[in-house]
């Protein structure tokens, strides 16, 4: 067997050449033509009798095919290992014409894109900022709001009054359609709130959008199920028809929605009740806060490689691996996003490498307890109950092949990429409320 690999002139792609001789894989044919014709079964001929050459006759050509691209496999794969060449996806193989019936020699071709060593950021190099998020009045307010509508009890009263929502269909005031189902929050109208009070089933209400809303694209978005793109061109009349009208009565604040909110006697008084949710807002925020965070980090690590890449290679490999579900199309409209998500993968497994990060069993089936303890909200179990987790968690992750077990170690893993990375870069705390934080992110979305 012989094996080259030629480079192209960029450097980014090569042709992988495998030529086999029949000394390379007649032994291993002949010997698998013994072996099934000791388990074939055709008629005339006793079980582990028939002769080998009738076997050879009826089934030597895919038997021969079997064993060579098995042996293509194995040498294209070690010879990628023994060489440590880094490469893109999987080799392609590059189209040939093979007669079974005649040749004795074959060659067959392969091609190969290469990736590129990378060099990560010196350390402190990349500036990230972080909003430092405090709570504001505001922003409890509309908590203790949305907690007392959740667990409230829910009516339908037959006139609207100033905090109910109109549920109906919103169409443009000349449209012939039937409109979008939509929910209208009254307390959320900026402009004309009076012409929606006093309302009842079955009546229509004509207003301008955008200026019920005072040209609010996120409000007018969220309310009318327009896209922000198509909410910003919003212009005229629409009319809202009412179906029906949803009022919810605060709860109260006592034990029994205490255990609603937080698990049965976790807080006991409205002391510790307050003191709870403005923890948990506040780890709410914190934690996206620090996605955002990431989110830069990612970003402008990615931005500062300076790295070319195999693209044709990469679109013709994006296509083959999806099978079907990609055209060459959808790849070319979308290639920068893949190109980023490559180059993110280069910067993972380089920080893996250099800082000989590891997962352990122990952190991944940990890491499932723990999941599984949030879904059904314990915050601590026995010794018993433990055992029982860890046998449901154990049983999870072998499901789908082991799928749920890889995708945790990924998840644990990339964790550990951004904690690592973040741990190099400079990090600006920035003063900002949680209102001002939300509208922020608004925009931005």
């Amino acid at each position: 067997m012989d094996i080259t690999l030629d480079k192209k002139d960029d450097q980014l792609s090569a042709i992988l050449t495998v030529n086999l001789t029949e000394a390379d894989y007649a032994a291993n044919v002949d010997q698998k033509i013994k072996d099934y014709a000791k388990k074939a079964q055709i008629k005339g001929f006793r079980p582990g009798k028939v002769p080998a050459g009738l076997v050879r006759k009826m089934y030597g050509k895919g038997l021969l095919a079997d064993e060579i691209n098995e042996r293509l496999g194995k040498s294209v794969d070690a010879y990628i290992k023994e060489n440590n060449l880094r490469i893109l996806g999987e080799p392609i193989p590059v189209p040939t014409d093979v007669d079974f019936d005649n040749q004795k020699d074959f060659s067959f071709q392969f091609e190969l894109g290469l990736l590129p060593e990378i060099e990560l950021p010196a350390d402190q190099s990349i500036t990230v900022d972080r909003n430092q998020v405090s709570l504001d009045e505001a922003t409890l307010t509309e908590t203790y709001d949305q907690i007392g509508r959740q667990f409230g009890e829910s009516t339908n009263p037959e006139v609207s009054e100033d905090n109910d929502y109109l549920y109906g269909r919103l169409k443009k005031a000349d449209a012939e359609e039937e409109g979008n189902v939509v929910l209208l929050p009254i307390n959320k109208v900026k402009n004309g709130v009076e012409r929606f009070i006093g309302v009842k089933p079955e009546d229509s209400i004509t207003f301008d959008l955008k200026e019920a809303f005072d040209g609010d694209v996120s409000a007018i978005a969220n309310f009318s199920g327009l896209s922000k793109d198509e909410a910003a061109e919003v212009s005229g009349d629409y009319t809202l028809t009412v179906e029906k009208i949803n009022r919810t009565n605060a709860a109260e604040f006592n034990q029994e929605l205490f255990d609603k909110v937080f698990g049965k006697d976790i807080v006991t008084s409205k002391e510790e009740f307050d003191e709870k949710v403005r923890t948990t807002i506040q780890e709410n925020y914190d934690r996206e806060s620090d996605n955002l965070v990431n989110r830069q980090i990612i970003d402008k690590v990615i931005d500062s490689l300076q790295v070319e890449l195999p693209k044709e290679f990469f679109k013709k490999w994006l296509v083959r691996a999806n099978q079907g579900k990609l055209t060459a199309e959808q790849v070319e409209e979308h290639y920068n996003d893949y190109e980023r998500e490559l180059k993110w993968s280069m910067v993972r497994n380089k920080v893996v490498e250099t800082e000989g990060l590891k997962v352990s069993n122990d952190e991944i089936v940990d890491r499932t307890i723990q999941k599984i303890m949030g879904q059904f909200n314990l915050p601590e179990v026995n010794e018993e109950l433990q055992a029982s987790m860890r046998s449901f968690a154990d049983n999870y992750l072998r499901q789908d092949n082991g799928k749920n077990y890889v995708d945790e170690y990924e998840a644990i893993l990339a964790e550990k990429v951004l904690e690592n990375l973040r741990g190099k870069v400079v990090v600006n705390e920035t003063p900002i409320t949680a209102e001002d934080f939300r509208n922020q992110n608004q925009q931005a979305s």
